[in-house]
């Protein structure tokens, strides 16, 4: 079995695992400099070093700039 570790979906093979890691809405990530969201897969080309894939932007890093969708919180007054 292999598991989405973003939304914990189970898939028979590792080949629906990789082609549902390409639409699965949890997989995303936002852009904390530009306010953008964008897949992971666009913001690395390694696997290892990720920076948002804005042209304008200089934001960079998982958990420096670049946050999972579900890690955001949004601000309350």
């Amino acid at each position: 079995m292999h598991t989405c570790r973003n939304c914990n979906q189970s898939f028979q093979t590792e080949l629906a695992l990789e082609l549902h890691r390409d639409t699965c809405e949890k997989a995303q990530l936002f852009c904390q400099v530009c306010g953008d969201r964008f897949r992971e897969r666009d913001a690395t080309e390694d696997g290892w070093h990720y920076e948002c894939p804005s042209e304008d932007c200089a934001g960079e890093g998982l958990r420096e700039d670049l946050y999972q969708i579900d890690d955001v919180r949004a601000a309350t007054h």
